[in-house]
């Protein structure tokens, strides 16, 4: 079976980022059931795209040669896969698209592997724009063969899929790609930040720092709605929090340090505390302002009133 391209795929985890992986995944005739631990939401995104209502969750399983998983925590994932390795049939994959710890993606590979499952971790990068778009950066980690098989899959949801080597390499690039994101948001925010309290036109700063040396995705994308204290449009900044804490045990097990990790933990811990974790990554300009201007962080129902 490991020649076999795969094109029985059922999605588990309909957030954010699930949804619209399972739509382009439809669209792209791969896509049999989904399943979410909120029934709504599958009953929603059964209804949504036509697809058959399954008798239960043994029916569902068995009919897939892949199961697609994106959750946000480790501990879920962990639980997903004990609940489902019984009903999965041997030569079928898992693809897990979450961003969790290297060590996680290893436990489960394992786990998986004493029942004929394959395993890839495949984190993904490029937020809910790219997911819709079908535009996501994909790092895979795991066999080789198995990573082919699963080409028609990734090219439905990703635009840049790259193999990266055993189980685990996927989730160790993302917690590069997750350092870089936080270091980017750091520079951006303090410069913007500053550039209010030059009393310079921001949105002209945004403007002419994007088209050189200085431009970014990040400065591009949220620049201006920073500009406009809009801060629901991104990757909420608990999930980076909890991204991080990923970097910071990396690292750990390396025994060494980042003090960008550390202090952007610290940041957006801040954030967090004051109420801020469901807005996007971009709030981190709230913290910025009140350094500059001496004052502390006020919390958001103080912020509110």
């Amino acid at each position: 079976m490991t020649g076999d391209k795969l094109h029985q795929v059922v999605v588990y985890g309909l957030g954010a980022m699930g949804r619209p992986m399972a739509r382009n995944l439809h669209q792209h005739g791969l896509l049999i059931g989904v399943k979410n631990r909120t029934q709504g939401k599958t009953q929603a995104i059964q209804k949504e795209l036509g697809l058959t209502a399954f008798a239960d969750d043994a029916a569902l399983f068995a009919a897939a040669d892949t199961v697609l998983t994106c959750v946000s925590a480790d501990d879920d994932l962990k639980a997903i896969i004990t609940g489902i390795i019984p009903l999965l049939k041997p030569g079928s994959v898992v693809i897990d698209c979450s961003t969790v710890a290297p060590q996680t993606a290893h436990s489960i590979s394992d786990d998986l592997a004493a029942h004929g499952i394959a395993f890839l971790d495949a984190p993904v990068s490029g937020g809910v724009e790219g997911a819709k778009k079908g535009s996501l950066s994909i790092m895979v980690g795991g066999n080789r063969d198995q990573y082919k098989r699963a080409e028609d899959i990734f090219s439905a949801i990703g635009s840049q899929i790259t193999h990266m080597g055993k189980v685990g390499q996927g989730q160790a690039t993302k917690a590069v790609n997750q350092v870089m994101v936080a270091g980017v948001a750091q520079a951006v925010c303090s410069a913007l930040a500053m550039a209010e309290q030059c009393k310079l036109d921001v949105k002209k700063v945004v403007e002419v720092l994007s088209a050189g040396a200085a431009g970014n995705w990040f400065l591009e994308n949220r620049g201006q709605t920073m500009i406009k204290d809009e801060f629901n449009i991104g990757f909420k900044l608990d999930l980076l929090l909890k991204d991080l804490h990923i970097c910071q045990s990396t690292l750990d097990s390396m025994n060494t340090s980042l003090p960008l990790v550390q202090n952007s933990i610290a940041d957006y811990r801040q954030l967090s505390e004051a109420g801020y974790g469901d807005e996007d990554i971009s709030a981190l300009i709230r913290l910025k302002r009140c350094m500059l201007n001496h004052k502390e962080l006020t919390s958001e129902k103080n912020n509110d009133a």
